[in-house]
């Protein structure tokens, strides 16, 4: 049997790191993508390879696809999207360029990456797309609009791509965990920073009782139901691993419970439920 080739992206920490490692582990040949070249120095000390992907930079994709095929001698068997940042705030605060910001990073990445990869997986006649989405994909959050934004898109476009790739042998997998370790809460605060003026909105009282806390207080604990990275992990196994993939893939308490409501209750009702949440 020839040997599995995976590319997956973010790979700095969090998701992308647990995944690297633990698809390693189980026979895949990991090519463990980051966007900063430094995180791809430090991940091929450990034995990856690692080239440098950064999604909000076009020549970046190429080149990093580029050395990926190279080495395999044009063969990708599947590719994990998952490298995204979250820009907290209310959307009445949020400025257009940020959000044009964000979706360049989270969303239309993304796309170029696949559409790249979709011609040599047509070629082999066979190939895995997962992407990772999140509880957000289909539910809204507080202060998380423009997070929201770029996930919903990415489920609308995934399960399109989905049914346009039926019997070509891609398959097209979306993976939606809900409270996982990570940093993404520490690096979005330079985001935060950057594009939000709270002090100046309406809304600067709400921001530090609630949202202000949660992104600068470092003794907050975890998440309630929060799980490690390697529940993503387990599930991207599956997904890349079984004859029949399933096209979804919740990950955590919170997403099954707000999946399950989200298809019994009005939308008045489930906006009652998220709001006793704030």
């Amino acid at each position: 049997m020839a040997e599995r080739t995976l590319l997956i992206t973010g790979c700095s920490s969090g998701i992308g790191y647990d995944a690297a490692h633990g698809m390693r582990k189980r026979g895949w040949r990991v090519f463990a993508s980051c966007r900063k070249p430094e995180d791809c120095a430090r991940l091929a000390a450990e034995g990856f390879e690692s080239p440098r992907i950064d999604y909000t930079d076009e020549a970046t994709i190429r080149s990093g696809l580029d050395e990926v095929l190279s080495a395999t001698g044009g063969r990708l068997d599947a590719l994990f999207n998952n490298g995204a940042y979250a820009l907290p705030g209310a959307v009445e605060d949020l400025p257009t360029a940020g959000l044009r910001a964000i979706f360049e990073a989270n969303l239309f990445g993304w796309h170029s990456l696949t559409r790249a990869v979709i011609p040599v997986m047509r070629q082999q006649g066979h190939g895995r797309i997962v992407q990772n989405s999140s509880i957000l994909g289909f539910i809204p959050l507080y202060w998380r609009g423009a997070y929201v934004a770029t996930k919903h898109a990415l489920e609308g476009l995934s399960d399109v791509l989905r049914l346009e790739m039926s019997g070509t042998g891609i398959h097209v997998i979306l993976i939606e965990p809900g409270p996982i370790t990570s940093r993404i809460r520490e690096n979005a605060v330079g985001h935060f920073e950057s594009w939000i003026d709270w002090k100046a909105s309406p809304r600067a009282a709400e921001y530090e009782k609630t949202l202000l806390k949660r992104l600068y207080d470092s003794t907050g604990g975890k998440d309630a139901f929060e799980l490690p990275a390697s529940a993503v992990t387990a599930k991207l196994a599956h997904a890349l691993e079984h004859p029949r993939p399933r096209p979804r893939y919740y990950v955590t308490t919170p997403t099954y419970l707000m999946g399950g409501l989200k298809r019994i209750l009005p939308t008045r009702g489930l906006d009652t439920i998220i709001r006793r949440g704030k």
